[in-house]
């Protein structure tokens, strides 16, 4: 007979995320195991520099701090606590814990999991014949000059599933992969074997669902008037059953809404094919079902999984140098003469942009003619530079910004006074075989033990054809140039019979956005950007009409770079990956939005000619 489902609530979603929640989650209603997703990859850099400043030092302190307020109640309820909050020292934060707890009078059992950190033996692994090419570029790490500054390899749930079967009341990781903090757990509770890919799947999706806490209950959601229960939002929680369905929902009486529209939203964040890769499982996300069951309680189901690749994600980061920005008011009259005018002045007080490694230069206009405001007649000049002297990209260079200041264009002002510049990171993303990463978990008594991969397997399930977005098919990835009709589909493919003809409807100029909402993010240097509908009738246009081709032209800044397009019919979707839209991620980037979290939105406010009878207000 099969166990009841696990609950499985979430309680952060990033290093700073609302500190009471795991007090909230834990206090408000029954749950069995609370989960904590404290590590991008920004964060890897953030807790790089502060170990570099304190060796003991390299976990999200703040996990500490919320773990104080619930330790006593969760051992008491029998709650167990899994965290990827270890992040460069996952010891050194398990022996924070025993002190806590000694200080509190308790004494959890305690696991902690390792084996992700690569960067001691990436020159072993370069000499080996590994040349972690960069995944989107191909650039071979091997005889760049890249000095890496953390390298971390993606571990999956099994480790956490032996922590937890071996009476682990803590489990504290390294940078695993943020759904495997929900399929580590939900395995262990139900005895799951490594071939059980569907239930796995199941399990994947439900943890990507409430990774990023509430972003599923309706945070950062298109369609706000659907969120009619007010306070602050609620975190959500996954009710994994045995065949690996679940039903999203989240405490009653707290805010926000979980409806299929805001499932459908974090299933379409920060993802890439349909055929989500993880370490433990391949989860075929075109294969995923929805309904809504009840008030905020969402089923997903019908997951397909396969086996994994063999392969595992490592995220590299290294010091790109140094960067500084100043910004320039310009008011009034003429704004792009007076934006020529100070560029300039500027480089030329400067010795000329050639002396920097990098310029990058914006001028984002907000003004807007015979303004009733003095601020609406503004406009943002933008100027970064990057360089390895600290001192030019430093004071230096903002001085000489600010020496503009009264010789400069009419009205000249900046937005912050001279400013030093602050070392950056990039990040390289790469592939490694599975073989040559060793997970391994200390379980509570002391002892430890190796965690075995599983092995890689045909991606596409027996008898299955291959899926659109699966490895064995690549995707719709067109470059500027490329053919693509007006009709495209994955890999050229005609949208199918339920295409809407173009012939004879009558259009309106209108808002992409009336007809569908968007969740967008960032994958390192790349930017995704997800669309979904809610009825079938819009998304056999939305998937007719916006093509590759189509996309590069609302979205301006995508017309030189490559786009990956993805079909989820069953979530009533398209998702696109736009290719180094943010360049060398979010710790380089310059653009204004360099995690992309607003570019969806902007793609929902470009007009386009939509039909008549599917525009509505």
């Amino acid at each position: 007979m099969s166990k009841p489902p696990i609950r499985i609530a979430n309680a952060s979603g990033f290093y700073g995320d609302f500190l009471p929640a795991m007090r909230d989650v834990i206090g408000g209603g029954p749950v069995d195991v609370v989960t904590g997703d404290y590590l991008a990859e920004l964060t890897m850099l953030i807790l790089w520099k502060a170990r570099r400043k304190d060796p003991s030092a390299g976990y999200a302190r703040t996990f500490l701090a919320q773990l104080e307020e619930v330790l006593g109640i969760a051992l008491d309820r029998g709650v167990k606590v899994v965290a990827n909050a270890g992040g460069l020292n996952p010891s050194a934060l398990a022996e924070r814990v025993h002190e806590l707890a000694a200080r509190l009078g308790l004494s959890p059992r305690v696991a902690w999991i390792d084996g992700d950190d690569l960067t001691p033996r990436l020159d072993q692994l370069m000499a080996a014949g590994h040349d972690l090419a960069h995944a989107d570029s191909g650039r071979a790490l091997r005889g760049s000059g890249v000095a890496p500054l953390t390298a971390n390899a993606y571990l999956g749930g099994w480790g956490i599933t032996e922590a937890l079967a071996c009476g682990a009341d803590i489990v504290i990781t390294p940078r695993v992969t943020d759904a495997s903090l929900v399929t580590g757990p939900a395995a262990w509770w139900h005895g799951w074997e490594r071939t059980d890919f569907d239930q796995l799947a199941g399990a994947l999706a439900a943890g990507h669902v409430i990774e990023c806490g509430p972003q599923a209950t309706g945070g950062n959601y298109s369609f706000p008037q659907e969120i009619t229960s007010r306070g602050r939002l609620g975190y959500p929680i996954a009710e994994v059953a045995a065949d690996g369905s679940s039903v999203i929902t989240k405490h009653p009486g707290t805010g926000g809404v979980v409806s299929v529209g805001t499932v459908t939203a974090q299933l379409l964040y920060e993802v890439g094919p349909t055929a989500y890769q993880n370490p433990d499982v391949i989860a075929h996300f075109d294969t995923i079902e929805l309904s809504q069951q009840g008030p905020d309680r969402v089923l997903l189901h019908g997951t397909k999984g396969s086996a994994p690749t063999g392969s595992l994600k490592v995220a590299i980061n290294y010091s790109g140098g140094y960067r500084n920005t100043m910004t320039l008011v310009l008011t009034g009259l003429d704004i792009e003469s007076k934006a020529a005018s100070a560029q300039a002045q500027l480089f030329d007080a400067l010795g000329g942009e050639d002396r920097f490694d990098q310029v990058d230069v914006r001028l984002l206009r907000f003004d807007q003619p015979d303004a009733p405001t003095n601020a609406q007649a503004t406009a943002h000049l933008q100027i970064t530079v990057k360089d390895c002297d600290p001192q030019l990209a430093g004071r230096k260079f903002s001085a000489a910004a600010v020496g503009l200041y009264l010789g400069g264009y009419a009205g000249f002002h900046t937005t912050t006074p001279p400013t030093d510049a602050t070392e950056f990171g990039v990040y390289w993303p790469t592939l490694v075989p599975a073989e040559v990463v060793t997970q391994r978990v200390v379980l509570p008594d002391g002892t430890s033990r190796l965690i075995e991969h599983t092995p890689p397997g045909d991606p596409t399930r027996p008898g299955d054809p291959a899926r659109p977005g699966d490895p064995t098919r690549p995707g719709d990835l067109t470059r500027p140039g490329d053919p693509a009709g007006p009709a495209a589909g994955p890999g050229g493919q005609s949208p199918g019979p339920q295409a809407v003809s173009a012939e004879a409807v009558e259009t309106v100029s209108a808002p992409l956005g009336l007809i569908c909402g968007a969740r967008s993010g960032d994958k390192g240097g790349n930017a995704n950007v997800g669309l979904w509908t809610r009825t079938d009738d819009e998304y056999s246009w939305l998937r007719s009409y916006l093509t590759t081709q189509r996309l590069r032209q609302l979205l301006p800044e995508a017309a030189g770079l490559p786009i990956q397009r993805h079909e989820l019919p069953n979530l009533r979707a398209l998702n696109f990956v736009v290719v180094g839209l943010l360049g060398d991620g979010v710790a380089s980037s310059t653009r204004p939005d360099p995690q992309a979290k607003g570019l969806g939105e902007y793609l929902r406010s470009r007009h386009v000619d939509l039909p008549a009878r599917l525009a509505r207000p």
